[in-house]
């Protein structure tokens, strides 16, 4: 009987283990992917200086900073599952700040291509480089809201002593009163709301402006790609809402496979957007796409040496660099 629990035991740790290597393993692939774009952005002024640009890797480290963090909070559930509240509450702010902030960035970069496509000449004055800022700011302002406010309904609702104390860190474990249940609905439907009727409203406008265009109507055609492309993102962003439905639904069915069940959850729900979202965009993109050739490409020189009458004469013949 002890044998049999104690092999029981050793293949539930056996395969945390190997759950938890394949989760960071994908998180570390998903930061160096990304890591890369960050890099040419800021190699080269024709992406820092450009609203769009600075959207899409303002995109790109929000997303790594949300991948590490959930990463973290997965190896924490594993293998330390009770934390301080108080340090379980920064990171919790932390991830649902940054998962806010992908559809909010999402409608902005569309209403950039509206204004680009659709009110040209304007665009230059509309969309500079400061204004891209201010709105990256607001943006992060408007995603810290909703993990604040859960952080001031724990401090009105439970004692102070609560936050000293250990808790599973999952956010439907601390924030867990009825105002949280309401909170939520309320937010994630506003949040959704408003970006799904930016992406329809841009796309619309773009449309029509293609059907018009003589001149411009390679790069409205191009918009609408775009603008598609944010709401296939924007699906995917909304699979993370699915995670507690699907936890309700499977986990009592299957209650000896849960960490199973939690696993796969958290790998679609999750990571998996996390790993599409470079190559939705930053591969797709021209710009991007020869900049990562030119940087990260390399030819080789070729030096031969040849006898000349008077001594050695070395000739050089290098294949053309990338980086020139």
């Amino acid at each position: 009987m002890n044998t049999t629990v104690n092999e029981v035991c050793y293949h539930k740790i056996e395969g945390a283990y190997v759950k938890t290597l394949i989760i960071i393993f994908l998180g570390v692939t998903i930061n160096s992917i990304n890591g890369m774009f960050v890099f040419i952005f800021f190699m080269d002024s024709i992406f820092y200086n450009d609203p769009r640009y600075i959207l899409y890797i303002h995109l790109v480290i929000n997303d790594m900073i949300m991948t590490s963090v959930t990463v973290f909070l997965y190896m924490l559930s594993c293998f330390w599952p009770f934390l301080n509240v108080s340090f379980c509450s920064i990171l919790l702010i932390i991830a649902s700040a940054t998962h806010k902030n992908t559809p909010l960035t999402l409608a902005g970069m569309a209403i950039e291509r509206y204004i680009a496509v659709c009110r040209p000449l304007h665009h230059p004055q509309i969309c500079t480089v400061r204004r891209t800022h201010i709105l990256i700011g607001l943006i992060w302002g408007v995603g810290l809201i909703p993990g604040v406010t859960d952080l001031i309904i724990v401090t009105a609702t439970r004692p102070l002593s609560f936050f000293s104390v250990g808790a599973l860190c999952r956010a439907s474990y601390i924030y867990n009163t009825i105002y949280h249940i309401e909170k939520n609905k309320a937010v994630q439907g506003i949040y959704m709301l408003f970006v799904w009727m930016v992406l329809v409203f841009t796309y619309c406008k773009v449309l029509v402006a293609a059907k018009k265009a003589s001149t411009n109507a390679i790069s409205a055609r191009k918009a609408q790609s775009t603008i598609l492309l944010h709401g296939a993102q924007l699906m995917l962003c909304m699979l993370s809402y699915t995670t507690p439905i699907l936890d309700l639904i499977l986990v009592p069915l299957f209650p000896m496979h849960q960490y199973h069940i939690f696993f796969f959850n958290y790998l679609l729900t999750n990571i998996i957007p996390r790993l599409l979202t470079p190559l939705i965009y930053g591969v797709r993109d021209q710009k991007f796409a020869a900049q990562i050739k030119a940087h990260f490409s390399s030819r080789s020189m070729i030096v031969t040496v040849e006898p000349a009458k008077s001594g050695k004469q070395i000739r050089v013949n290098p294949k053309q660099n990338l980086h020139s």
